[in-house]
């Protein structure tokens, strides 16, 4: 019985490292959730969510993907990096545009759209919007659950996965290329909050209304949002530090990031004291070596966070962290106009 236990110990034990290890592999990666041969397309999840497809149109999410080749920052950039055409070059598909395979070959079809953010769709699209075989309203509550479960097993990113959801908004609006900041002269990153950003003009809370009204985010969830965000920076922050080999813009502006979002996590764990997770997380990030050509620190420490932060995400419902409120941005300071 004893070898037994001690067995048993040495799995869970083996078990949780594989999914540490997996966590951390995953969170060192710049990429957003979508993989063209996977891709569905817009046009799929119109169906049944017209309303937040009307809102999408109306966004600069969906029209980079006719302005930005027009754009005379977007031709001079891409003239210093060598890039003939924007729309077939690595360094602008991945975060301005959705490719989807047509005949074999990764074509743009879309700016940043539907699986953008909530994952490349074959796998799962149909299954959550399958009602268990059933109609809407008629499943059960543990047909609903395993759906969602199934869902999201496929690789479905739902609203309720705001670490997942920040990291890939980070993924782009924090430029992860070296070369494209130093040679191109693209911008480091966007000046982006997740609350700012997330309840301005991509704000689409239309789902369970029936598409009546699009309400900005609980308080409880901005809470949660503001604080997400800014581990999300953190991480996010450290990688791009980790990819800079030289002492020029890109490094400069990285590493100046890095250290602005771990002031910020230190003033949170001090405002938070309840959240640990977050003292943690504040640690670690001031650990972190901000020099050049410092890829293998940097890139633990992230992994590190990116476990932290989901564990955070998911054991907390912002109730109890009114501290924030006074920092929250306020409606006239979200980005962009937002649709109803």
């Amino acid at each position: 019985m004893g070898n037994n236990r001690t067995l048993c110990r040495r799995q869970n034990l083996l078990i949780a490292g594989f999914v540490a290890f997996f966590a951390l592999c995953a969170s060192i990666q710049f990429a957003r959730a979508e993989d063209p041969a996977l891709v569905v397309g817009p046009n799929e999840c119109a169906e049944c969510h017209k309303k937040e497809t009307s809102i999408w149109q109306k966004t600069h999410h969906f029209s980079t993907f006719r302005d930005l080749p027009r754009t005379k920052e977007a031709t001079e950039i891409a003239e210093k990096m060598g890039i003939r055409r924007i729309k077939s070059d690595s360094a602008c598909l991945n975060c301005h545009f959705t490719e989807k395979l047509e005949d074999g070959k990764p074509e743009p079809i879309a700016g940043i759209a539907c699986e953008s953010c909530h994952g490349s769709g074959k796998d799962w699209y149909k299954v959550h919007s399958g009602f268990s075989g059933k109609k809407e309203g008629q499943e059960t509550p543990d047909e609903i659950k395993a759906r969602w479960a199934k869902s999201e097993a496929a690789g479905m990113i739902r609203p309720s996965m705001i670490y997942t959801l920040a990291r890939n908004c980070f993924s782009c609006h924090l430029v992860p290329d070296e070369k494209l900041v130093n040679v191109g002269g693209h911008a480091a990153g966007s000046a982006f909050e997740l609350v700012a950003w997330s309840q301005g003009e991509i704000r689409h809370n239309t789902w369970y209304n029936k598409g009546a009204s699009n309400p900005a985010a609980s308080t409880e969830r901005q809470r949660m949002l503001f604080i997400v965000g800014r581990i999300a920076e953190l991480e996010t922050a450290l990688i791009g530090v980790s990819k800079a080999t030289t002492k020029a813009d890109y490094a400069l502006k990285m590493a100046t990031r890095a250290n602005n979002a771990r002031k910020v996590m230190a003033s949170l764990a001090k405002l938070l004291p309840d959240a640990p997770e977050l003292m943690e997380i504040a640690q670690i990030g001031a650990k972190a070596g901000l020099k050049l050509n410092n890829e293998a620190e940097l890139k633990d420490a992230a992994g590190k966070i990116s476990v932290l932060g989901l564990k955070f995400a998911n054991a907390y419902d912002g109730k109890a962290f009114a501290a924030v409120d006074k920092y929250l941005p306020a409606p006239d300071k979200y980005k962009g106009t937002v649709s109803n």
